[in-house]
């Protein structure tokens, strides 16, 4: 068993999906062009660890999130939270963009929407494809649905954008955030170089740049492959939940959820089941097809029962992102 630690620990106001292969920038001061990201890559801890250090408030935040969610789950093992607790996020789709194509459709946007409920409820087809061996702690539906309220549009002249935020700022050629404390906001730019999406952790509930932007290629269905399938938006949305990357960000760390398994690192491409790790000196199947892990889209397709509960404390009447029950 995973062991959840409320102290001193490092969680993320933002963390930052992105190839790992190198790019290289044009003379454009907002970018330039980039190589196309070819797999997922999150430099999280490092944004957290300079965010948390000069930013006390957040860490006090952050500390009180886990120690809320720990009591939730808690309550709910003990049968004090009931289990029918659905709640359905508005959503806002922000979309800027620099040429025709950029401006993506309505029905792609859609296709992301459906995307995040059937990933979310557990009725995607590919959860036919869970081992049995994970079957017994899969979530199936975890109680969270998502209907698209309003897309915002507007053109830019910004080639490539970065994590700065900067696509949430009207005053800096972004669109501000719609009422973040009720709506889920999701930013979709043309271009962000080598980065597929970031989302900011529920220690930003409510705050200006509270949300998750992506870039359009990996928004919805489209055909970049291998992240054409909208399982970027799926696992942006899981950091959004207050949901680590499944490895922990660390050789055999936490990821304060007791049912997936220690894992030494993340995975990438297609991996075959099984796919072993030695941890603590024990070899283990891990859970690499889990949606917060670094595989492509088409081999990502469930959450866990403990994910689901991280997620639950979250969005319940008493947790931090509880305005998005509101509407």
């Amino acid at each position: 068993m995973k062991k959840m630690l409320f102290g001193a620990f490092a969680l993320a106001m933002a963390t930052a999906c992105t190839s790992d292969n190198a790019v290289t920038e044009t003379q454009d001061p907002q970018g330039g062009d980039f190589a196309v990201a070819e797999r997922r890559s999150c430099p999280s801890e490092e944004i957290r660890d300079e965010m948390l250090a000069n930013d006390p408030a957040a860490r006090a935040r952050a500390a009180d999130i886990e120690n809320s969610t720990a009591r939730f789950i808690q309550d709910k093992t003990l049968g004090r939270v009931l289990a029918d607790g659905t709640v359905e996020i508005p959503v806002v789709v922000n979309v800027l963009y620099r040429t025709s194509a950029e401006n993506i459709s309505d029905a792609q946007i859609q296709s992301q929407i459906d995307v995040l409920n059937a990933d979310y409820s557990g009725t995607n087809a590919d959860a036919t494809k869970i081992p049995t061996e994970f079957k017994s702690v899969s979530a199936g539906n975890t109680g969270i649905k998502f209907r698209l309220v309003k897309t915002v549009r507007k053109a830019t002249k910004t080639r490539s954008w970065r994590t700065n935020d900067a696509m949430k700022k009207s005053s800096q050629g972004g669109i501000d955030a719609t009422n973040p404390s009720q709506y889920l906001n999701m930013w979709v730019v043309g271009d962000m170089g080598s980065i597929l999406g970031y989302a900011t952790f529920p220690e930003s509930a409510g705050l200006w740049n509270d949300g998750v932007v992506m870039a359009k290629n990996y928004f919805g269905k489209t055909s970049a492959a291998p992240y054409n399938l909208g399982r970027t938006t799926t696992h942006e949305v899981g950091h959004y939940l207050n949901l680590r990357h499944i490895w922990g960000d660390g050789t055999c760390a936490t990821d304060y959820v007791d049912d997936t398994p220690t894992q030494a690192s993340n995975n990438y491409g297609t991996p075959s089941y099984p796919q072993m790790d030695v941890c603590g000196g024990v070899s283990r199947s891990i859970m690499f097809m889990n949606y917060m892990d670094y595989v492509d889209d088409a081999a990502m397709y469930m959450f866990s029962a403990g994910q689901k509960a991280r997620m639950q404390a979250i969005v319940a009447a008493s947790g931090v992102r509880a305005g998005l029950r509101n509407l």
